[in-house]
C-alpha cells in the first residue's frame, strides 16, 4: 500500500491548506484532487488517495472543513484552487489534472465540475441530487447542465424509487452539458458504496476507466 504524507502548504500569494498526498513509485500520470466526505480526511479517505496513487496518479485531499462542519461551495472552489496550485508547482500539467468525490466528496467534486476547466471529474455517491445539502450548495440537478469538466457520476438509490428518480433526473440534467457526462445508477445500492463491494468494485473501476480516457 503506498503510504500518504500530511502537510501543510502554503502559497506564495498567501493562501494555505493542509493537504494529505501520496506519490506513485514510478512516473506520475497526472494529477487527481481528492473531495474528501463529510467527517474529513477518515481512513476511508486515506485509501483511496493511496489507490490512486498506485495506480500512477500523485493523489491529494484538501482538508477543507472540520469533520462534521457544514460544506459550502465556496470551501470547496478555495480548498481545491489551492490544491491544483500545489499539483501544478510539481509539475503535474493542468490537461492531467481531475477531481473525485466519495460520499459528500462526490457532491463537491460536481460542484468544482461546474465550475472550474479540468481534464476529468467523477463523483461516486453524494446527497443533494435534487434537494440542497446546505444553504450554500445548491441541488446538483440545478448546475449539472452547467458542467464544464467531463464528468461521470455514479448513484445507489437504495431501491428507492424517490432515489430512482432524483438519478435520472440528474443523468437528464447533466445531457445538456457541452461536455462528455455519464450517470450510472446501482439499483438497491446505498449511497455508501463501501458498503456494497460488488458495487464498490464496479465503482472503483469506472473511475479509472475515465480518468485513463480523459486525462492522456
Amino acid at each position: 500500500m503506498t503510504q500518504t504524507y500530511t502537510e501543510d502548504y502554503r502559497h506564495e500569494d498567501g493562501r494555505t491548506a493542509r493537504l494529505t498526498f501520496a506519490e506513485p513509485d514510478g512516473a506520475v500520470r497526472g494529477g487527481l484532487v481528492v473531495l474528501h466526505e463529510a467527517e474529513g480526511v477518515t481512513d476511508t479517505v486515506r485509501l483511496l488517495v493511496s489507490g490512486l496513487a498506485g495506480e500512477g496518479w500523485l493523489a491529494v485531499a484538501p482538508h477543507i472543513v472540520a469533520a462534521g462542519a457544514p460544506l459550502t461551495g465556496q470551501d470547496v472552489l478555495a480548498a481545491t484552487d489551492v490544491t491544483l496550485a500545489w499539483l501544478v508547482e510539481r509539475g503535474v500539467r493542468a490537461d492531467l489534472i481531475g477531481v473525485v468525490g466519495f460520499d459528500t466528496g462526490g457532491t463537491a467534486a460536481l460542484v468544482v465540475a461546474a465550475s472550474r476547466k479540468l481534464g476529468a471529474a467523477v463523483s461516486v455517491g453524494g446527497h443533494a441530487v435534487s434537494t440542497p445539502a446546505s444553504d450554500e450548495l445548491p441541488p446538483l440537478v440545478e448546475i449539472a447542465g452547467r458542467l464544464t469538466s467531463p464528468w461521470l457520476g455514479m448513484y445507489g438509490d437504495d431501491g428507492d424509487v424517490a432515489g430512482e428518480l432524483a438519478v435520472e433526473r440528474l443523468q437528464e440534467a447533466a445531457s445538456a452539458a457541452k461536455v462528455a457526462t455519464n450517470v450510472v445508477r446501482y439499483p438497491g445500492a446505498s449511497h455508501r458504496f463501501d458498503a456494497d463491494p460488488a458495487a464498490a468494485a464496479e465503482a472503483w473501476q469506472r473511475t479509472l476507466d475515465w480518468f485513463d480516457a480523459y486525462l492522456r
